[in-house]
Formats: structure tokens, sequence, C-alpha cells
């Protein structure tokens, strides 16, 4: 359909005010809107995603198509409470306990929305019991975000905390960050590691499969 293919273009050109118009045309149309949100906007996003693996676009261009699909979203989003389209997944992330960076964590929240997910965003800084409060409001998947060493190891200690909460069998916890490896990942019981925010999403979805 031609404007499905409008709005995914849209999208991976970061045209915000494009994508919002496809949208409206699209419903106006009567196009169900989860057929926009899994043929418009998540195809839209697993193409960005694909473009960044491929390297053909970088971090900034990423971040532009985030924008002009959370744009969209924020149109689509009622007409899929009242269609009662569930979302893949509840996804709470935050930068760890004692980190105040944020650019890595939103662009993947962005993207994780985008493909379909609920976000419970609960910003930086974030100390254990903030994680264990979200897993126990639904979230089943966990993502901590570091960018300091000094900091990643908050990360370890908000797992330990939320296996003493009880909780740890409910829920999935996938980390990423600069100074984050696969093998960190592995030592301190994290569920995955992702580089990037095209990977998290991938992540995500093998983590909730599995």
């Amino acid at each position: 359909m031609a404007l499905l293919d409008e709005l995914r273009a849209a999208m991976v050109d970061g045209q915000s005010k494009q994508a919002v118009a496809k949208v409206n045309e699209g419903l106006d149309e009567g196009i169900d809107a989860g057929t926009l949100l899994r043929e418009g906007l998540i195809a839209g996003m697993a193409e960005v995603g694909q473009l960044y693996e491929d390297g053909e676009i970088f971090v900034p261009e990423m971040l532009v198509a985030a924008r002009a699909m959370t744009a969209a979203l924020a149109v689509l989003k009622p007409h899929l409470v009242e269609q009662g389209v569930e979302p893949s997944g509840k996804v709470a992330i935050g930068t760890t306990q004692g980190d105040l960076h944020d650019i890595g964590k939103n662009l993947v929240a962005m993207m994780l929305e985008g493909s379909g997910y609920e976000i419970v965003d609960l910003g930086v800084d974030v100390p254990a019991e903030k994680f264990i409060q979200a897993i126990r409001e639904g979230a089943n998947v966990v993502a901590m975000s570091a960018l300091l060493t000094t900091t990643m190891t908050n990360m370890q200690t908000a797992i330990e905390a939320i296996k003493e909460a009880g909780l740890r069998e409910q829920v999935r916890i996938i980390i990423g960050g600069a100074p984050i490896t696969k093998t960190y990942a592995d030592e301190i019981g994290a569920d995955g590691y992702a580089e990037d925010a095209s990977s998290a999403v991938r992540l995500v979805k093998e983590v909730l499969a599995a």
C-alpha cells in the first residue's frame, strides 16, 4: 500500500511532520491503527535499525528518525488503546545509580517504543528500588545503561537487589553502555548485552521469546 510505504519512508528520513500527516491520512482512510503501527512505524524502525547496522546511517540520523516515530506514535496511541492493541512487552529502562548520562538510554527507549513495546522510562541515577518497583508494576524487561566504569558496578547491585526481592525469575534484565561487554553481562547475571539501540530492540525480542 502506497501510504504505508510513504509512512515508512518518512520515518526513515526523520520527517516528523510527514510521518504525522501520513498517520492521520491513514486513519482518515480507515486503515486499522494496528496495521499503521506494524506495517508503518515498526517496519520503519526496523529499516532504520538495519541501515544503522549496515553503516549507512549513524546515531544523529537514528535520533532524528526516532523523533519522527515518537511524533507519529503520539497520534496513533489513542487509537491503539481504543482498539485494544496490546504492546509486545513492558520495558523499564534507566541509567544506573550515580550516572547522569541519558542520550543512549533515550535512543534505546524510543527505538523500543517504535517497535511496539510499552516503555517505563525511569530516567537517570536510578536506584535498585526503582527497578524493583517497576517489576512489581508489571515490567517484564529491565534495561540498564551506564556510561562510566565507576557506575557500571551498580548494575550488579541492582540485579542482586532484584534477586533478594524474589523477583529475578519474572523479569529479563539487559544492560548496555560504553564500558559494558557481554563478558560483564554474563559475570553479573544479566540476560543479555546490547552494544547499541538497534541490537537492543533485537535483544528484547530474543529474551522475551526465551
